[in-house]
């Protein structure tokens, strides 16, 4: 329970007893605080046990609490009230004497000034001087008995709580506490001496407390001085049989030294004769190997000769065989386009006399298919779709496209390439729907980026650098065998006069265009 430590009422009259003046109020000395604890404790003792009517307004709060709660948090309010309310102490004593009569060890009356006079207190009027105490109770040093029971100081020197006058003799008490604390309650003259007392006892503790300690503290530093001691000892001991260790070594070093240096001796000596020989050596031996070296560089430079006169023949030997190969080649597809123009034109003539089917056949009804064997008849221009599609059913036909002059025709906003692409495309479905061979050129002058690689059944060239496509269509032309079909798609008039007077028939680019679907 909360309270106010501070508080200080003022004495209380309680039952029929009437409030005096108490003259030893206020008079108490600074307590030490066992003794504080120890009036605590007696107070809230008897607090539990007085009657309602002999408890002070102030403290009736503790007296429902047990006497270990009164004295912890009411200690400074019952201690202050003990001091103040002379009624409320005598009470307390009073309880004590009553219910528990022996539990307090209270000392022997101490000796009081003349019959009927109160107890005097130290220090006051009547205080008996200094020859009245020697008198009534000295020892063989002249100090008074009961400083020395006390403890006082062996010097005969007097303690501040006894200034002012020589103290009587104390009777020892069994319990210092106790003696100090009943006599504070009853007013003993002797107070301030008991109060004293306990001060000095528990200074004496605290003060045997810190030399028991100190001396521990000894102790423990004397056993690492003790242990550092040993350590160091055998720290010693070692070091010396290292450094022993370390001589033996060092003895053993300098043998080993002496020893390397004698053999590095002989080693530079011996070295020395061996560089002596092969001076001597190298002296002829640099002349044979320059010698060697000159025949070498003779022979390497007669081998390189006769390498390249042998690259150079193989050069040759692989470029006729390369000739031998494409001449080979060109007469084996020129005989497989003669043979197949023939095949042809036996098949027309099947047609025409009617040999087999009866009938006429799609490329009866061409103009300008007529035998080119001569030289002297022109082909005729193919001017419609049907004259188209009439000529491309022809066996062994082949169809040479102008490559810019049919895309620039047919779609002349896409870029370069992606006409190329496109004419490429639709060119493959045409071949692949009528089986002819078609070839398509491009001017490769204006080609940066890769060229359009061919579809399947098409087949596209770009004209060299200075060469332009024109010219590689006539090439084209000359080159096939008299008596294969050609048709040439341009719109170039040049192209057109230059091919027909070679036999080729010739086709406008709108009208492969719109065969094409573009």
């Amino acid at each position: 329970m909360a309270h106010d430590d501070t508080e200080r009422p003022e004495p209380t009259c309680s039952g029929a007893s009437s409030c005096a003046a108490d003259p030893a109020a206020g008079d108490w000395p600074e307590l030490p605080a066992p003794l504080r604890a120890r009036l605590a404790e007696i107070a809230g003792t008897a607090l539990g046990g007085l009657p309602a009517g002999d408890v002070p307004t102030p403290l009736r709060r503790f007296a429902r609490f047990t006497p270990a709660k009164r004295a912890r948090l009411g200690g400074q309010v019952l201690v202050a009230r003990l001091q103040q309310d002379a009624a409320f102490r005598a009470a307390v004593v009073a309880w004590w004497a009553e219910n528990r009569p022996g539990e307090l060890e209270l000392p022997e009356p101490s000796s009081a000034g003349p019959a009927g006079d109160p107890p005097v207190p130290p220090g006051g009027p009547g205080a008996p001087t200094g020859d009245t105490g020697a008198a009534e109770g000295t020892g063989p040093s002249g100090r008074p008995a009961a400083q020395r029971a006390a403890g006082s100081p062996v010097d005969g020197t007097i303690p501040a709580a006894e200034a002012g006058s020589v103290a009587d003799p104390l009777p020892a008490p069994v319990d210092k506490l106790d003696a100090a604390a009943v006599a504070l309650l009853t007013a003993d003259p002797l107070a301030h001496r008991r109060v004293a007392e306990v001060g000095q006892t528990a200074d004496l503790a605290n003060l045997r407390a810190e030399r028991d300690e100190a001396l521990a503290k000894a102790d423990k530093l004397t056993a690492e001085l003790e242990r550092a001691r040993a350590e160091l000892v055998e720290e010693r001991e070692r070091a010396r049989a290292l450094v022993g260790e370390r001589e033996t070594e060092y003895q053993q070093m300098r043998r080993r030294v002496s020893d390397q240096g004698a053999r590095l001796r002989a080693a530079l000596d011996a070295r020395t004769e061996l560089e002596e020989e092969v001076a001597r050596l190298r002296g002829g031996v640099d002349e044979e190997l320059a010698r060697s070296r000159a025949e070498t560089a003779a022979e390497r430079e007669r081998a390189d000769r006769e390498r390249r006169r042998a690259d150079a023949a193989a050069g040759q030997v692989a470029a006729a065989r390369q000739a031998a190969r494409e001449a080979r080649r060109g007469d084996e597809v020129r005989l497989e386009l003669l043979l197949d123009t023939v095949s042809g034109a036996i098949s027309g003539l099947r047609r025409e006399l009617d040999v087999g089917a009866g009938g006429p056949r799609p490329a009866d009804l061409v103009a300008g298919t007529g035998d080119r064997g001569t030289g002297a008849r022109v082909a005729a221009p193919v001017d419609g779709l049907a004259a188209l599609d009439a000529l491309l059913t022809v066996p062994s036909v082949h169809l040479i496209v102008d490559g810019y002059n049919v895309s620039k025709t047919g779609y002349p906003d896409l870029p370069l390439a992606d006409q190329r692409s496109r004419l490429v495309a639709q060119l493959g479905a045409l071949g692949a729907r009528t089986g002819a061979e078609i070839t398509v050129v491009f001017d490769g002058a204006a080609v940066i980026a890769a060229p359009v690689r061919g579809s399947r059944g098409v087949r596209v060239l770009f004209s060299d650098a200075g060469v332009i496509a024109d010219d590689v269509v006539r090439d084209l032309v000359a080159a096939e065998p008299a008596g294969r079909p050609l048709l040439v798609a341009t719109s170039d008039q040049e192209i057109v006069r230059s091919v027909r007077r070679r036999g080729a028939h010739t086709v406008a680019s709108a009208v492969l265009l719109r065969r094409l679907g573009g």
